[in-house]
């Protein structure tokens, strides 16, 4: 029998856009999904960009309104690739026409928008997820697993680091990214949102924290167009540097765990270098993204002897994900991510199961993000808000 198709609509095809689209083109082709995306729709506002980018990627039409996009009758899911400040309105509108909805991360400008969405989300009755694409590399998944199996016990520490270099040189240009009132925050809200989703989802809720923020290049050249990715050309003018350009937390968790999270576009010779250690009781797991398929365990329970930490390579069939792909051995890389995630999603949409990360989940990275952005200007200890949402329908 035929399986169901889903056609997909996506705002936004550059950086995250790309990585997308592999994901909907390999993700029938090599994991067997319940339904089958159909990429009908690829919508932006620059015509000619937009038509090259859908040949490239494989999309069948084009379309430069998103509003007309998600009033379609044959769109089933909204993919949401866009700039920060756009989620919150796309998303609403898509749940208000009934549409399942895919959005990247960070969900939202800030708890309050977020909270609105995930709200928004669950009365609408549809699927929604977010895009937290590292919990779903095979070695993190694993992490959980072990986790869960209480092979680590009490958990007593969590520390992880994302460390990027492209903004160092002064000279590179005031990219949105670097713009508060399009990204609402810099490295703390790109790169640090990863890993307090990864927290939050690997050890247990935060309930306070403590920031310090700093922003070492504040004023950059204007940008004069985007060379793609995380690339840009240097107008004439200048123009101030809104957001952080790295931030340092250290967190308390409701189990009794501590945590230090940092994150910086400052860190020279690091590309796209991140890592988590958390240690418990029984023993520990390490994750370096640089990596990515393997796994660092330690097990407190092994005989004296025979102690130390073991590298788990995660590419085994019987490892999360894996079966999708090669022998045992053979590794995966960054797009592989996406192509889970996209699975996870259709196959909740198909089975009518509510995924996670949901937009709840989501909200709970803003609440921690405003909650350190919040000490950081005070100076102070700052308890983090709880995500209220009537009628939940996706907790995790």
């Amino acid at each position: 029998m035929a399986k169901p198709k889903l056609n997909v609509a996506m705002i936004g095809y550059k950086f995250m856009g790309k990585a997308h689209s592999n994901g909907y083109r390999q993700v029938a082709r090599m994991m067997n999904p319940a339904a089958e995306p159909v990429m009908k729709l690829l919508v932006g506002r620059t015509p000619d960009a937009l038509e090259a980018a859908a040949a490239e990627f494989g999309w069948e039409k084009t379309e430069t309104d998103w509003h007309k996009a998600i009033r379609r009758k044959d769109i089933d899911i909204v993919d949401i690739c866009t700039a920060n400040d756009t989620h919150m309105e796309i998303a609403l509108a898509a749940l208000k026409a009934g549409k399942h909805v895919f959005c990247e991360k960070p969900l939202a400008m800030n708890l309050k928008q977020a909270t609105r969405m995930a709200q928004a989300a669950v009365d609408a009755g549809v699927k929604h997820m977010v895009n937290f694409n590292y919990r779903v590399c095979p070695a993190v998944s694993l992490a959980k697993q072990l986790i869960d199996e209480g092979r680590i016990g009490r958990i007593f520490h969590w520390r992880a680091c994302y460390l990027q270099d492209w903004i160092i040189d002064p000279t590179f240009p005031l990219v949105w990214r670097l713009d508060k009132n399009v990204a609402g925050s810099g490295s703390h809200g790109d790169l640090n949102a990863h890993i307090i989703d990864l927290a939050l989802w690997l050890v247990g809720g935060i309930s306070e924290v403590s920031s310090t923020m700093e922003t070492f290049v504040k004023r950059r050249p204007t940008q004069a167009q985007t060379t793609g990715g995380l690339t840009a050309a240097a107008g004439d003018g200048y123009g101030d540097v809104t957001v952080d350009d790295a931030v340092i937390s250290l967190a308390r968790f409701s189990n009794g765990a501590i945590g230090t999270f940092e994150a910086t576009r400052f860190a020279a010779g690091r590309k796209n270098g991140w890592f988590f250690e958390i240690n418990g009781d029984k023993g520990s797991v390490r994750f370096e993204f640089e990596r990515m398929n393997e796994l660092q365990y330690f097990n407190r329970e092994d005989p004296a002897h025979a102690q130390g930490f073991r590298t788990i390579l995660a590419t085994e069939s019987i490892h999360p994900y894996m079966n999708a792909w090669w022998p045992p051995g053979h590794i995966i890389g960054y797009e592989h991510g996406f192509t889970h995630n996209i699975y996870n999603f259709v196959n909740a949409v198909a089975n009518d199961e509510q995924p996670s990360p949901c937009f709840i989940e989501g909200a709970r990275v803003n609440a921690v993000l405003d909650a350190m952005t919040k000490s950081s200007e005070t100076r102070k200890w700052v308890e983090v808000p709880e995500v209220v949402i009537a009628k939940t329908a996706c907790l995790a």
